[in-house]
């Protein structure tokens, strides 16, 4: 298959690419350089970032991707090669990925619900980690980076449309009252986009300060240490006595999710986006019938790159406040140790050549 190249100098016919062989251990693995198919792009990765399910992992947890596994999903670079039939981008275009890929065949996908796919599959789940020197995307699945934007700033436009896609399953609007448990990057990015809806109040719920200090920065009205008080009453009297309209979980945890239940008024909508290693929780099954209340499973995204990059490109979103470490594609052991090593006090772990 013919494929069209870039002019710069030439590449090696090997890249390197990270890949979790055991719990707590992170290689960089030389693979074959990849042939294109017609409808693919060969990306050079400019930013890659860590993700919180690559720490679960990291941690052999994911309940998933069994191990050894490629790893990392969250990435911005340039085109420098297409494939014969690629005519969405161009060599030297600055793109995103959006790393999934859906059968296209099957009831949902037909309905435009790829994140719903039956079959569905991630780029890392099929050998395609992102910690790369290279990563090959479909073009149907690559978007434009603003040039105003920085590669940085492209590898969070993945998490932020997790957070985009949440927010739209709740239907935050003017005026809610929002209450988000665990400060992690998919809990930051939900109180951003949340503030971008419109709502009036959010909470932000965490056990760690330095993660609540990044809430503050990134315009939480509350912030509440949960070690040091009830944030379930805490948010009751600062909502007047009723509660929030809306409540993210974004820890994985029985205690979190419970909390997300209870702090809800009548009425309201909880919506669960962490990853639970131990899928197995007790709720209080009264509670949903009593106060009319619901909750929602949020998954990936459908549809929402282009809300999340423009966002960004309008400034509705800062990401900067979520960037505290830098590392090189070759220190990736360090990047993991320092991301899971919360005397570090990382947010989002960046590699970069």
């Amino acid at each position: 298959m013919t494929t069209e190249k870039g002019n710069g100098p030439r590449r090696s016919d090997t890249y390197l690419a990270a890949e979790i062989t055991a719990p707590g251990r992170v290689e960089l693995k030389s693979l074959p350089r990849p042939s294109l198919g017609a409808d693919e792009v060969l990306i050079e990765v400019k930013a890659s970032a860590i993700c919180g399910s690559d720490l679960h992992l990291y941690h052999g947890k994911h309940p998933d991707a069994p191990l050894p596994s490629a790893v990392g999903h969250e990435m911005a670079g340039e085109v420098v090669e297409r494939g014969a039939a690629v005519t969405k981008v161009q060599l030297g275009d600055r793109v995103v990925v959006e790393p999934i890929i859906p059968c296209g065949t099957c009831h949902y996908c037909r309905l435009g619900q790829y994140n719903r796919c039956l079959n569905v599959k991630y780029g890392y789940r099929t050998g395609r980690s992102g910690l790369a020197e290279y990563y090959v995307a479909s073009e149907q699945w690559v978007h434009h980076l603003p040039a105003e934007l920085s590669y940085a700033e492209g590898a969070l436009i993945e998490p932020l449309a997790v957070a985009v896609h949440a927010v739209r399953r709740a239907d935050v609007r003017l005026g809610d009252q929002v209450a988000i448990f665990g400060a992690g990057p998919i809990g930051l990015l939900t109180l951003a986009v949340s503030k971008a809806a419109g709502a009036a109040q959010v909470c932000m719920v965490d056990i760690r300060q330095d993660r609540l200090a990044v809430a503050a920065a990134l315009g939480a009205t509350e912030v509440v240490d949960a070690r040091l008080e009830d944030p379930v009453e805490y948010i009751r009297q600062a909502s007047g006595g009723i509660g929030a309209s809306h409540s993210f979980e974004a820890v994985g945890a029985q205690g979190t999710l419970v909390s997300a239940l209870k702090v809800l008024r009548k009425g309201g909508t909880a919506t669960l986006i962490g990853i639970f290693e131990n899928p197995q929780v007790g709720l209080e099954a009264p509670i949903f019938v009593q106060r009319e209340i619901g909750l929602l499973g949020s998954s990936g995204y459908c549809w929402d790159f282009p809300t999340a990059i423009g966002l960004v490109r309008r400034r509705a979103v800062n990401l900067a406040p979520l960037i505290t470490h830098r590392l090189p594609l070759a220190d990736v052991d360090r990047a993991f140790a320092a991301a899971v090593d919360r005397e570090k006090l990382a947010v989002k772990v960046i590699l970069e050549p």
